[in-house]
């Protein structure tokens, strides 16, 4: 197989990058602290919670969650675990294939994520779109697709193009 000389990054595409490596390596730890602090959650627990009370039935598969966090299985397996002793999911096995496992949102966990989003939200809010005006949002909306289109056309799974935990109340 042939290897064509790379096309290094000019000093300007460095420089930008590597302000977006420091986004995606800070922005999770800022995000994971708020929610620590506020809710006694982690990140990755109030988006798998979050992404349950989306769900008219408050139910997905570990195999589900496990993909749209970005979790190994046998992670999110340990963390729902966590989750049920809280009270705040519950397993059961799938009806439809005994070998799967489902999570099932409590009552008390859906109140516990709809009392975290609001910090949620303000935190990102505050991190992101506070310090933009109306067409930096704008221009970083239109940036961010073009890079999720390019994602797309690589060979990694799609996702929802809108993460639950950051939809408006109304809208869940």
């Amino acid at each position: 197989m042939a290897t064509e000389d790379p096309v290094w990054l000019s000093e300007d595409e460095l420089r930008i990058w590597h302000a977006l490596h420091t986004v995606l390596l800070l922005l999770p730890i800022a995000l994971d602290r708020q929610l620590q602090k506020e809710s006694s959650l982690s990140l990755l627990e109030y988006y798998v919670l979050a992404g349950l009370s989306e769900r008219s039935s408050g139910t997905a598969r570990l195999s589900e969650i496990a993909f749209l966090t970005n979790a190994e299985l046998s992670r999110v397996s340990h963390l729902t675990a966590r989750l049920e002793k809280r009270g705040l999911l519950r397993r059961r096995p799938a009806p439809d294939d005994r070998r799967s496992t489902n999570a099932v949102l409590t009552e008390e966990g859906r109140e516990h994520v709809r009392s975290a989003a609001p910090g949620h939200v303000a935190t990102v809010r505050k991190l992101i779109f506070d310090s933009l005006g109306d067409s930096d949002r704008t221009e970083l909306g239109r940036t961010v697709d073009r890079i999720v289109t390019a994602l797309a056309g690589a060979d990694v799974p799609a996702i929802p193009s809108t993460p639950p935990a950051l939809r408006r109340r109304e809208d869940q």
